[in-house]
């Protein structure tokens, strides 16, 4: 039976910036809710081969993270990562993880200068760029946790996890890589993969092994993250490990983390944000971006998953263990 999402909601238009990244042009897509200021700054960043666009909903308005963003009151910019977009001219073999970054978090703080944030930023990252959000949050947006004086929120994550579950990355375009990308063809609306074809591109070689290394550099970066982190994996994802004991591992390694969750979202191959899952998922990140709108619980009563108070894996996970 072929899903269906019978209330289609009006696209939000998002209008198309450019950011100032120390120099570097990183192309955007902005969208902002209508005649009152965000409650927040949604900062989305894309997987390798992709761009800002996968998260405006190319095959249905209803995955769109910006539109949903917007009509909930968050302004959501959706970045072209360095290497991608406006600045792939001027770095034609891309950037590393820590470059990006840097890039990153110059560019926000432009655009915290001149644009209203509300209360802050709330990173959210999909694959590569789930390392690049918690490598910039590690980095200097949560250690005082500001990019030009607006506070970081947290940190929201899906299709990112700590080993990779598969060998090095088959050549481009084999029909090895395409499955790992998607996952099963039910899990996306009809013309989602030619309407996709506008998002997709070459990855720049200097980010191309950076995937392999991050099992190493993982417990480092994480252990430097002072923000709420959730982590999300979708039911069909097939390029990271995400047995129980692993995501056990993936959690505990959020020392300073003041609260931690890793849930798996049914349904879902690798690329959630442009699947029928999307606004589902979207949701739910959003919730959770609500949620570190809240001053955070005092310390005697506050929960937090990590070494010094572990819950059960059903708790850890955010679902039922088999």
């Amino acid at each position: 039976m072929t899903a269906t999402l019978p209330n289609r909601l009006p696209r939000t238009a998002a209008r198309r910036t450019v950011l100032d990244g120390a120099g570097v042009p990183l192309s955007a897509l902005l969208a902002l809710p209508d005649d009152v200021p965000p409650r927040a700054t949604v900062v989305a960043l894309h997987g390798a081969g992709m761009s800002g666009g996968y998260f405006d909903g190319s095959a249905h308005p209803d995955a769109s993270l910006l539109g949903l963003g917007a009509r909930l009151g968050y302004a959501v910019l959706a970045v072209d990562r360095p290497g991608y977009g406006d600045s792939a001219p001027v770095l034609p073999r891309g950037c590393d993880r820590q470059e990006q970054s840097a890039l990153l978090r110059a560019a926000l703080a432009e655009f915290a200068a001149t644009h209203e944030t509300g209360a802050g930023m709330f990173l959210l990252g999909h694959s590569y760029g789930g390392m690049l959000a918690l490598t910039a949050a590690a980095d200097g947006l949560a250690s005082g946790g500001t990019a030009s004086g607006v506070p970081l929120l947290g940190v929201d994550v899906s299709g990112c996890g700590r080993r990779l579950a598969v060998d090095p990355v088959p050549p481009e375009g084999s029909l090895r890589r395409t499955a790992r990308h998607w996952g099963p063809l039910r899990c996306y609306p009809p013309d989602t993969f030619r309407s996709s074809q506008t998002l997709v591109g070459p990855v720049p070689e200097r980010e191309r092994g950076d995937a392999g290394a991050w099992a190493d550099l993982f417990p480092g970066v994480a252990a430097r993250v002072r923000v709420p982190v959730r982590l999300t994996f979708a039911a069909h994802e097939a390029w990271w490990r995400q047995d129980d004991a692993e995501l056990a591992q993936l959690a505990s390694a959020f020392t300073d983390a003041p609260r931690v969750l890793v849930e798996r979202q049914p349904q879902a191959g690798h690329n959630i944000s442009l699947g029928w899952a999307a606004r589902a998922y979207h949701l739910r990140a959003l919730a959770f971006a609500e949620d570190c709108l809240r001053p955070a619980d005092p310390p005697s009563s506050s929960r937090r998953t990590g070494p010094a108070d572990p819950p059960s894996p059903t708790q850890r996970t955010g679902r039922d263990m088999p």
